[in-house]
C-alpha cells in the first residue's frame, strides 16, 4: 500500500513538473540576457535583465499601447459575447417560435467549420463597412459565439419554467426576469463562458494580423510576432512578451476556477 502511494505521489509530482516546468523556465528566461536564454545547463534562477528587456519591448513594439489594445479588444469582446450568448440562449431555451429548432441546428453546424474558412467573407464584410484597421474589425466577429449560445441554452433548459412564470405573474418583464433570476442562478456558467471568450480574444492572432495594418493598433500576439527578425531575434524579449501574455489568463482562471468548473458541469446537462 505504501509502495502504491509512493508511486502515485511520484507520478503526480512528475505530471506537476511537466505542467509547471515550462512556465517556470519561461519566467526565468524572460529575466536573462538574450545570449543566456538557450545556454546549457539552463539558468533556472532570476537574471538581472528584466527591466532592460521591458524597456526593449517598449522601444520595439510600444508595450503599453499594445497591452491597452489587447485588454480593450478582449474585454469588449468578452462582454459583448456574454450578453449575446445569454440573450440568444434564453430565447432558444425558453421561447417557442417558428423555426427554432432549424435555427439552432444551423447555428450548431457552424461549429464544424474551421475559422480559416470565414476569414475571406469576414474580411470582405469589414472592408465594405470601412472598418479595416480599427478596433471594431477585431471585436465584431467575436461577438457571436455558437459555442457560447449552445452552452447557455443547455444551462437554461434545466431551469424550471414555473420559476420564471411566477416572476411574470408578479408583473416582472422579460428583462427583469433575466436580470433578477436567470443571470444570478446561472452565474457559474456565465463565468465559464466569459473565461473561454476572454481566452480566445486575448490570444487571437490570425484575424488581428489580417485586419490590423498600423503598429499602433496591434494586439500583443501580433506585436510579439514582429519581434522575430530575419537575421537575429531577441528571444529574451519574445519570452518576456509571452510571459506577460500568460499572466492575465492564469490569474483570471485562478480567480474564477470554482465558477469555471461548476459552469462546465452545469452546461453539460443532457436533454
Amino acid at each position: 500500500m505504501k509502495r502504491r502511494s509512493l508511486l502515485l505521489t511520484l507520478l503526480l509530482a512528475g505530471a506537476f513538473g511537466l505542467c509547471v516546468g515550462p512556465f517556470y523556465w519561461l519566467a526565468m528566461a524572460a529575466t536573462q540576457e538574450n545570449s543566456d536564454v538557450f545556454s546549457w545547463p539552463p539558468k533556472l534562477l532570476p537574471g538581472g535583465h528584466l527591466m532592460e528587456n521591458l524597456q526593449g519591448l517598449q522601444d520595439s513594439i510600444g508595450l503599453t499601447r499594445v497591452l491597452f489594445n489587447t485588454v480593450l479588444v478582449a474585454g469588449v469582446q468578452t462582454a459583448g459575447a456574454v450578453v449575446v450568448s445569454v440573450l440568444a440562449g434564453y430565447a432558444f431555451a425558453k421561447f417557442e417560435f417558428r423555426g427554432r429548432n432549424l435555427f439552432f441546428v444551423l447555428l450548431l453546424s457552424t461549429l464544424v467549420l474551421p475559422d480559416t474558412v470565414m476569414l475571406i467573407p469576414i474580411f470582405e464584410m469589414m472592408m465594405k463597412l470601412g472598418l479595416i484597421d480599427s478596433y471594431q474589425s477585431v471585436v465584431l466577429p467575436g461577438l457571436v459565439t455558437p459555442f457560447g449560445i449552445f452552452l447557455m441554452r443547455q444551462a437554461l433548459r434545466s431551469m424550471p419554467d414555473e420559476l420564471l412564470d411566477a416572476a411574470r405573474v408578479d408583473g416582472a418583464g422579460e428583462l427583469r426576469v433575466l436580470w433578477r433570476i436567470v443571470i444570478p442562478v446561472n452565474r457559474p456558467v456565465i463565468a465559464a463562458l466569459a473565461l473561454f471568450v476572454f481566452l480566445g480574444g486575448w490570444n487571437q492572432f490570425v484575424w488581428p494580423l489580417i485586419a490590423l495594418r498600423s503598429p499602433d493598433m496591434y494586439t500583443l500576439p501580433v506585436a510579439t510576432a514582429t519581434l522575430q527578425g530575419l537575421a537575429t531575434t531577441n528571444y529574451a524579449q519574445v519570452l518576456l512578451a509571452a510571459a506577460i501574455a500568460a499572466v492575465p489568463v492564469m490569474a483570471l482562471f485562478l480567480v474564477l476556477q470554482r465558477q469555471f468548473i461548476s459552469g462546465l458541469l452545469a452546461g453539460a446537462t443532457k436533454e
